[in-house]
């Protein structure tokens, strides 16, 4: 990979290493399209594209129902959060399915003495229930959700890890499959990565300043 030459002394520097959660280390972006387009039903509301939900994957769920309906009322949007939270939460829904290779890679990297994180935009709660149901929890030092930070692509989530771990930004490797993970990653000087695995191609990640692309998050094991 000729990305990967160009980007090695920065690559040697990383210590700690920063996962975004929907569509990098849970295959989840189906699910999420499939809800968010029957809370649209629900509340009478056209039905969004698979591509316009997947470009506003990364945001908070507030802010995610007001791109796509934006001009709708707040109580419309009101409705559609919680219809999306209630079709997210059934039953058919509750099971995080993990990439394949996630475990192995997360435990590599602790072996390796890397700092894993998270920056998602998901609530602690979501993240909370996943690291919980997925048995992950005791791989990440620190996590930040959209509950605690202001969302993607703002830095904030990757400055309060930095401040936590002690470890700059610019020594920050952020993994993840959405455009706002790199731009969020780029405004904090953290190396960005994305993985060709869920709401961008690669393209469009290389696009927004990744250093490059991957074609599924175990590949990091070949790279750290």
């Amino acid at each position: 990979m000729q990305w990967r030459d160009r980007h090695a002394s920065r690559i040697a520097e990383v210590e700690t290493v920063v996962f975004d959660w929907d569509g990098t280390i849970a295959d989840s972006i189906s699910t999420i399209v499939r809800c968010m387009q029957a809370a649209a039903a629900d509340c009478s509301l056209p039905v969004p594209g698979i591509d316009s939900v997947k470009a506003i994957i990364g945001l908070g769920l507030r802010e995610a129902v007001v791109e796509l309906f934006s001009e709708q009322s707040a109580a419309t949007v009101d409705a559609v959060v919680e219809s999306y939270r209630d079709f997210y939460l059934s039953p058919e829904n509750r099971e995080v399915v993990l990439f394949e290779g996630v475990r192995d890679l997360l435990e590599l990297l602790t072996e390796r003495g890397y700092l894993i994180t998270v920056a998602t935009g998901k609530s602690r709660r979501g993240l909370d229930r996943a690291l919980e149901e997925t048995g992950l929890h005791d791989f990440f030092v620190a996590t930040r959700t959209v509950d605690e930070c202001f969302s993607k692509p703002h830095p904030q989530m990757l400055n309060e890890l930095a401040d936590f771990t002690g470890v700059s930004a610019e020594r920050m490797l952020m993994v993840g499959d959405g455009v706002m993970d790199i731009q969020m990653a780029v405004a904090a000087g953290a190396l960005a990565l994305g993985v060709a695995t869920g709401a961008a191609d690669e393209c469009e990640l290389v696009a927004s300043g990744a250093a490059g692309c991957l074609a599924s998050v175990r590949d990091l094991s070949a790279l750290l």
